[in-house]
């Protein structure tokens, strides 16, 4: 197949040559210029996946328009936050036929839309069983060094996350399929805002008693807010739900986490971020679910009281003592 990789971060650049020595024929896009002429000329990403050499058969570009020309696949790995605005320069006419297959895992702040139905608000002629979400426990740092990794590729269109399998699976990558492509995607999304919660507890210096709950009653409101958007119950307890939690707190890898812990030790929201150069999507995930929380009268305590450290400056210990002495309830 043709495929064109939109995004050079250590995920889009994992999945490119994935892809690539899948016998795929594969363009990675990069936003900016100056930094094509490194990848281009080390054949290595050192800021996002170092140590992993780039082949010199993928193509690596600046021009969107070149990239997504006449391509069967395009794989948007732009962060959830700057997705729109790199699709919107995409012609209509290179992507019509194409699958589309966003592995971004957040919710657009202000359309509180996933990506998938953002794709269609942009495209809204796009046919809805071109899209596929690609979503699972799977750490770059990880797949790129081909340590056994499960996903799930969500569509409507059962033969399109079928092709999509095909195309994604070796022996160290495995994926699934799935029809419920806004729970994949809501799952992937909702996970990280529990892992800066998961973090909070780790740096906060709490124990693997308190993790557990926070991980286990994380998966509880993510399902509850999920069923009430209209994605089915049984896909949190699979791979882009619970699997992509588990790994998302528990790992040294997360950026998620990582924010979490250094809030959990101290320090300030700003300051933790401006350390870092990759995106933690929960951040502003947390602002989303947020929203959407109040907006279908759904009851997220464990996103609200991050969503309140983060942005109202509240104190973790305060945060996880109101969590605790909340209303008794039935599990």
């Amino acid at each position: 197949m043709k495929i064109s990789v939109l995004g050079a971060g250590g995920w889009g650049t994992t999945l490119a040559v994935l892809l690539f020595n899948n016998r795929h024929d594969v363009t990675l896009w990069e936003f900016k210029k100056d930094y094509v002429d490194v990848l281009d000329k080390t054949r290595e990403n050192p800021i996002y996946l170092p140590g992993i050499k780039i082949p010199t058969e993928i193509k690596i570009i600046h021009n969107l328009e070149e990239s997504t020309f006449e391509k069967e696949m395009v794989v948007l790995a732009v962060p959830s936050q700057f997705l729109r605005s790199v699709i919107k320069d995409v012609k209509f006419s290179s992507i019509k036929d194409s699958i589309l297959v966003s592995v971004a895992k957040g919710i657009e702040i202000k359309s509180l839309m996933t990506m998938s139905q953002m794709l269609k608000e942009v495209f809204p002629s796009l046919d809805e069983r071109q899209i596929v979400a690609l979503s699972g426990p799977s750490h770059a740092e990880e797949v790129s060094r081909h340590i056994p990794t499960a996903v799930v590729a969500a569509s409507k269109n059962h033969e399109t996350s079928k092709a999509i399998q095909s195309a994604f699976m070796t022996p160290y990558f495995r994926v699934y399929s799935s029809t419920d492509i806004l729970g994949v995607e809501l799952g992937g999304a909702f996970k990280n805002v529990i892992a800066i919660g998961a973090g909070i507890i780790d740096g906060a210096k709490f124990g693997d008693n308190t993790k557990a709950a926070i991980m286990t009653r994380g998966v509880a409101e993510i399902a509850r807010l999920g069923v009430a958007m209209g994605a089915s119950p049984e896909t949190f307890s699979g791979l882009s739900g619970m699997g992509d939690l588990i790994v998302t707190c528990m790992s040294r890898h997360s950026r998620n986490r990582y924010v979490g812990e250094q809030i959990g030790a101290g320090k300030k929201l700003k300051e933790v971020l401006a350390s870092m150069e990759m995106v933690a999507e929960g951040v502003e995930t947390s602002r989303s679910a947020s929203e959407l929380s109040k907006k279908l009268d759904v009851e997220t305590p464990i996103t609200t009281e991050v969503y309140k450290i983060l942005f109202e400056d509240k104190d973790p210990v305060e945060a996880t003592n109101d969590l605790m002495t909340r209303d008794m309830k039935m599990e």
